[in-house]
């Protein structure tokens, strides 16, 4: 068969039943991604005879004698596509996978089309954006500045990696092809909770003979195709006991429910094998029964958070290889790379140095890709093979078998006084770890400290528990485990103000953490959570005043529509109190620019733009004058990872700190050579002014007589560890018989101390809220009775499509961090916590009734709602 792809003539014949998406993988254009595979998502929209469609879902054979057109064929004679070129104007991308197909279904619109965007990009799903950059691109708004040397911060430069990725030449995980590459599947488990019997295969071995949950893997298969594992993986025969299971925390803890994890040690770090607890914590300040005693008004109500998938666009999936050097070679998805090769030492008995994982361009993250869920599968088929192994995960082992949001059964109850003081604070929690603890006690401490600490009460009690259950684990998650107290304490602050006839914003201010305060929630003991800087005041300001103003949509006509307006508050603390350890690496090169060597994992998070703007500010250069290496284990030094925030607030701060030696180190070498007072001498931008002289980075370079100087290495760790502060307003209509909910106005205020790039700042602002607009108002893992997740597609699990989002009024408080970087706080984690209770309170104020379950989707509500319908009601 005859193929002309981006105007040249292929030839080729596809196997049965082949997609195109796959066959022009396979052809080498790696900019067609694969996102679910199931013409849900869009990322691999290409054009066939300059018209839309999803690749996955077409024949590979209609494409013949087409003229079919991918992203690296939107370009004309070298010439950028005017799409590509608005969509670099607005940095309309974060991690960049979902950008191939957004482009070419936006470069296929005409004028009268683009006025219809929640219609027209319907089929296209981002994850990271919030669609914002996106819809000003497509309007040709430019947000991107020109570069000043001495001024990058504070500027919205574009991000280094943004021409690859419009063009579709920016390599993911899987966008490689090497010579004899073998493909690895797995057997998954139908049952939640059973005892292998056998398997009917030679050369077996068995780690563990009892699998937990359904979809957890049990069999690794490697084969010359992928879909040849995929058949091998359907002949295999393994017999099964099947043992009793349980799926919700409380009943796991009851002494006749099945034990998950019997006969275990303390090496296994569960604290209650019987109980299936793997974890309880708790603690107290103060004396919460006496502040009970004191209040003139009590709140107590308990509240449900459900189980999330993360939805990053690029699944999961690993490419390991024995390399000429006899090492082991790992290009992964993961956000943790230093992380994953410890682990992998430890696992296959190894020395580190005799392991290479990096990655190249990730498709997102969000907390999800922490764990080690490919990796060690490809490494041990390479080990075994000789040869390349790939592991790329579908999207429907994505929502069955890897990690998810914490479920959580939060019960909260306030005292306060009349006029409002919180007297006494008390939170229990139970969350569900799933059947492996993972992040379950990190997660479960993080869920009784900063939404605790967001308040001053002297007296504060709280317990968790982590418990097993036969469900797929839990994990990380963006907000890392504040999001679900928050909705749990901001709607249980509401209803204690209502109690009490104080509004929403005067109760929050008569007891939000003040400047001098000390950052605590439940424990007595010492602690390095501090404030460097406070905009709180600013925050609540801003929506206060926004929201007050009159601007956003109006409540569309008819009487069954209700109105409502709902705040949330939070104070972050921007590093997780575990250790966390970054390093990082300049040197003058001597062409007079610099190399940074920094181990953080870039995936839609920026951070590599602001860490190269950081070290430019300070060397007083422009951020083009900067290359640089990151999360690879073989060229930059150890980072624990970039999750937590931990990107600004412990690896910028290594940079910062480099940077600051490195200036100086430049400065002594100039004042030796010049023979003038390092005093006198000052680095701007490409030379050091001495006196009325100067000399150029080359000359230092060359010159230097010092040549440890032009070279710097300074760690940062995480602490002491700053607090963010947040503020989020929803104006919202529902409708009382549909239970269908507008967003009629939305406003984010944030004290994130000095903005690095505030382009970059509102993108990650908005994609969190676009996240956690999902999350509240439809997003909702369904587990049958048997522990299967049912909705196992996007089709199914619905994420948030342009249609669904609105537009956000977003501020920053003016304020400058005395511990962050250059004055800078974490964005991209904290701006989703306050979202799920700011939607929940403008539900209760325009309804009246408090909804204590998420998600607030309609059919959820509906029932409630009907109390409004009956006659007594109108």
């Amino acid at each position: 068969m005859n193929y002309k792809i981006n105007g040249k003539a292929f030839s080729g014949e596809p196997r049965p039943g082949q997609c195109l998406r796959t066959f022009l993988r396979e052809l080498g254009w790696f900019d067609v991604k694969k996102g679910c595979d199931a013409g849900d998502c869009g990322a691999c929209t290409v054009w066939l005879d300059r018209k839309p469609v999803h690749s996955c879902l077409v024949p590979a054979f209609r494409g013949e004698g087409r003229e079919i057109t991918t992203l690296r064929g939107l370009a004309h004679n070298g010439e950028l596509h005017p799409m590509q070129k608005a969509f670099l104007g607005a940095q309309a991308y974060q991690c960049g996978f979902c950008t191939a197909g957004m482009l070419m279904t936006s470069a296929s619109l005409c004028e009268k089309e683009k006025n219809d965007l929640p219609f027209r990009l319907k089929g296209n799903l981002c994850r990271c954006t919030g669609y914002h950059a996106i819809d000003d691109a497509l309007h040709g708004i430019v947000s991107v500045e020109e570069e000043k040397a001495g001024d990058a911060c504070g500027a919205s430069l574009q991000n280094p990696l943004g021409q690859s990725i419009v063009t579709g030449k920016a390599h993911y995980t899987m966008d490689v092809a090497m010579e004899g590459m073998l493909h690895l599947k797995v057997v998954r488990s139908p049952h939640a909770h059973a005892c292998i019997k056998g398997i009917r295969k030679d050369d077996t071995y068995m780690l563990d003979n009892v699998v937990r949950f359904v979809g957890q893997r049990v069999v690794a298969v490697v084969a010359e195709t992928e879909g040849a594992a995929e058949e091998a993986c359907r002949l295999v025969e393994i017999d099964y006991e099947i043992l009793p299971a349980v799926f919700d925390p409380e009943e796991a803890m009851q002494p006749d429910a099945p034990v998950l994890h019997p006969g275990v040690g303390a090496e296994s770090r569960i604290q209650d094998t019987e109980h299936n607890v793997f974890m309880k914590i708790e603690g107290e300040v103060g004396d919460v029964a006496k502040g009970f005693a004191e209040a003139d008004a009590i709140y107590e109500g308990t509240y449900h958070a459900h189980k999330i998938q993360h939805a990053h666009m690029e699944t999961h999936g690993s490419i390991a290889w024995r390399g000429e050097d006899a090492r082991i070679h790992i290009r992964t998805s993961t956000q943790a790379p230093h992380l994953t090769k410890t682990k992998l030492a430890y696992l296959f008995n190894m020395f580190p140095q005799q392991i290479h994982v990096f990655t190249e361009r990730v498709g997102g993250g969000f907390g999800g890709k922490q764990e080690l869920l490919s990796e060690d599968l490809c490494m041990l088929g390479a080990l075994k093979t000789g040869r390349p192994v790939k592991w790329e995960f579908t999207r429907t082992e994505e929502f069955t078998a890897t990690v998810s949001r914490h479920p959580m059964k939060i019960t909260v109850k306030l005292g306060a006084k009349k006029d409002g003081t919180l007297t006494a604070m008390q939170i229990c929690n139970i969350s569900n770890t799933g059947a492996y603890g993972n992040h379950g006690g990190e997660v479960l401490a993080s869920s009784l400290g900063s939404c605790m600490a967001t308040y001053r009460c002297e007296n504060k009690k709280g317990v968790g528990y982590a418990v097993y259950t036969n469900t797929a684990p839990s994990g990380a998650f963006r907000g890392y485990g504040a999001t679900q107290p928050a909705f749990a304490i901001e709607c249980a602050i509401d209803e204690l103000g209502l109690s009490l006839g104080i509004d929403p914003f005067t109760i929050r201010r008569r007891n939000m953490l003040q400047p001098h305060d000390p950052v605590h929630s439940i424990w007595p003991s010492p602690h390095d959570d501090v404030i460097g800087s406070y905009g709180f005041d600013q925050c609540l300001d801003y929506v206060e005043k926004a929201l007050a103003s009159g601007r956003g949509d109006k409540k569309p006509d008819g009487e069954d529509w209700l109105e409502g307006k709902g705040i949330a508050a939070h104070a972050q603390d921007a590093a997780p109190p575990t250790e966390h350890r970054s390093e990082a690496h300049l040197s003058l090169l001597a062409n007079g620019t610099y190399h940074l060597a920094i181990g953080s994992a870039e995936f839609g998070n920026g951070i590599t733009n602001a860490q190269r703007q950081i070290a430019a500010s300070v060397l007083t250069t422009r951020a083009t004058n900067i290359s640089m290496d990151f999360a690879d284990t073989d060229r930059t030094p150890y980072d624990t990872g970039t999750f937590g925030s931990t990107g600004t607030s412990v690896a910028a701060v290594a940079v910062s700190k480099a940077a600051e030696a490195l200036r100086d180190n430049l400065v002594e070498v100039a004042s030796a050579l010049m023979d003038v007072s390092a005093a006198e001498c000052r680095l701007e931008h490409d030379r050091v002014q001495c006196g009325n002289h100067s000399i150029t980075l080359k000359e230092v370079s060359a010159r230097s007589p010092f040549r440890d100087k032009l070279h710097v290495s300074r760690k940062a760790y995480n602490s002491p560890r700053t607090t963010a502060f947040l503020v989020h307003g929803f104006r919202i209509a529902v409708h009382r018989i549909t239970g269908e909910i507008r967003i009629l106005q939305s406003v984010h205020a944030y004290d994130a101390g000095t903005i690095i790039n505030p382009m970059q700042a509102r993108g990650q602002v908005e994609g969190a809220i676009a996240q956690g607009i999902g999350i509240t108002l439809f997003e909702r893992m369904v587990i049958d009775n048997q522990g299967a997740v049912i909705n196992q597609t996007f089709r199914n699990y619905r994420i948030p499509a342009f249609a669904d989002i609105p537009r956000t009024e977003i501020f920053f408080a003016n304020t400058h961090d005395a511990y962050g970087p250059l004055g800078a706080k974490p964005i991209g984690e904290a701006p989703i916590i306050p979202i799920s209770p700011a939607l929940g309170n403008a539900l209760a104020d325009a309804t009246g009734i408090r909804f204590t379950s998420l998600p607030l989707s309609a059919d959820r509500i509906f029932a409630q709602l009907a109390e409004l319908n009956t006659p007594d009601s109108k």
